[in-house]
């Protein structure tokens, strides 16, 4: 691998933006907040300027770009069809739009995918998100947290953990890609 990998959680709330560099190591993490925006066009508008200045930098220049994929089933208590078609349509746009500012066409994990890969294991019951925030700290030096007053870690941090989860389980499938 000599490229980057770059991993990518989307939401409509806040997109988790994470990079690996070619010896594995964790170079980047961002996150892009579209909690104050209204509207689809109005938080594509935010992404396309916000990627643009990434874009600018060089990131997502090279390599392979893995997204998790959203949902595309009911489970109890969870979303709406509505909540999902937007979400669905969402990732989509976003998916586009890297792929027609950088030539690479993304590839899709799903979450339960990733975690496998990484070796986290949630018990039924927990909470996942505290649970891949706990795994990312314990074996990412470069990634560091901000909390609050309730000594819980600022949202978007579970995003851009999601995405640093995304990418390493991307550079799994790569090298098991390479060993067949």
């Amino acid at each position: 691998m000599k490229n980057y990998i770059w991993g990518l959680d989307i939401s409509t709330s806040i997109i988790g933006l994470s990079g690996l560099d070619c010896d594995g190591e964790l170079v980047f993490y961002d996150h892009i907040n579209l909690k104050n925006k209204k509207g689809f066009f109005e938080k594509m508008d935010s992404v396309e300027t916000i990627l643009a200045g990434h874009f600018k930098k060089g990131r997502f220049k090279d390599g392979k770009i893995f997204i998790e994929a959203p949902f595309s089933f009911f489970k109890g208590g969870g979303s709406s069809a509505q909540t999902m078609a937007k979400l669905q349509r969402f990732n989509g746009a976003v998916s586009w739009l890297i792929k027609d500012r950088t030539g690479i066409t993304p590839e899709y994990i799903f979450p339960a995918q990733a975690r496998k890969l990484c070796g986290i294991k949630v018990p039924r019951g927990s909470n996942t998100k505290k649970i891949v925030v706990e795994h990312v700290l314990q074996n990412e030096s470069n990634f560091e947290i901000e909390y609050t007053r309730a000594g819980n870690p600022r949202p978007h941090f579970f995003d851009m953990a999601d995405a640093i989860v995304v990418a390493r389980a991307g550079k799994k499938i790569l090298e098991n890609d390479l060993d067949d």
